[in-house]
């Protein structure tokens, strides 16, 4: 009996991967470098909420840091 592979994890990496060191968040996905690290290990539901949070992270960061300011 063969065994399914697992489901790919949902993750918001863009493959930019950058901490700022002022707010702590990657550049790319806006994740802190711990839930980076622990992301494998929390449940669907932990991801969601995380992914949640993302979009309103993005404030935090400088403009200029994202290229948004010439």
């Amino acid at each position: 009996m063969s065994e399914k592979p697992p489901a790919p994890i949902k993750t918001p990496c863009i493959k930019v991967c950058v901490v700022d060191g002022e707010s702590g968040l990657c550049l790319g996905c806006y994740r802190t470098l711990h839930e980076v690290a622990v992301w494998g290990r929390l449940t669907d539901a932990e991801r969601d909420a995380i992914m949640g949070e993302l979009a309103g992270r993005r404030g935090r960061i400088r403009p200029e840091k994202l290229g948004l300011i010439g």
